[in-house]
């Protein structure tokens, strides 16, 4: 979180972290919607009056969206293996093999390899949410939206979660972050927003370099 003061009282600042990658394949606007290439997620533009898209638009726009949410949502019965390969498997109609292959090649890049057999319930909260970014990097996403991942877990375990973060980012892959974790903005974003209580307006859009 970041302070100010204004008229003698404290104020909290919610923060807000977009990294996008070099090639734009996303642009935030500041009504607070999101362009995909041409099209704006979740809505048709029809004169000046956004409509929005049928259940079919959306869940083709979906397919190249990987989500990540505060809560890990791991489906208990399943061993992390299984949890990962569900969507590609189940929804995309890809090869059970070549969906196994690619998850164990993504649990490698988080080192999590050894844990393929394992149930959500015999994992830390940093190893399910790391598994948790693996599953959602299984379809093959075009952009990744994080919904403050480490706020549901214990300070101990934040950083593994963010080391895995900004090795995506490093890598290019498009990212926009909802989070606190300050320190961790200043290292991996391209650009950041701060919005006053998490619902106003814009404060500050600059450069991470920039802004700190």
């Amino acid at each position: 979180m970041c302070t100010s003061k204004k008229q003698k009282k404290r104020e909290w600042l919610r923060y807000r972290d977009f990294v996008l990658s070099p090639y734009g394949v996303i642009k935030i606007k500041s009504l607070g919607y999101i362009m995909m290439g041409d099209e704006q997620i979740g809505y048709q533009l029809r004169g000046e009056k956004l409509y929005p898209l049928s259940a079919r638009d959306i869940a083709r726009q979906r397919n190249h969206i990987g989500i990540v949410f505060q809560q890990f949502n791991l489906y208990p019965h399943m061993t992390v293996l299984q949890n990962i390969i569900e969507e590609p498997v189940g929804v995309h109609r890809q090869d059970r093999q070549e969906a196994q292959t690619y998850a164990m090649a993504l649990l490698k890049r988080v080192g999590l390899e050894h844990k393929a057999d394992a149930y959500p319930r015999h994992l830390p909260g940093g190893q399910q949410q790391r598994v948790a970014i693996v599953r959602a990097l299984a379809i093959r996403p075009a952009v990744m939206l994080f919904d403050e991942p480490t706020s549901a877990l214990d300070p101990e375990l934040v950083g593994e979660v963010l080391a895995t973060m900004r090795s995506l980012a490093e890598q290019g892959l498009t990212m926009i972050v909802v989070t606190h974790e300050i320190s961790f903005a200043r290292e991996a974003a391209d650009r950041v927003i701060f919005l006053d209580e998490g619902l106003g307006a814009v404060v500050t859009r600059c450069k991470a370099m920039i802004l700190f």
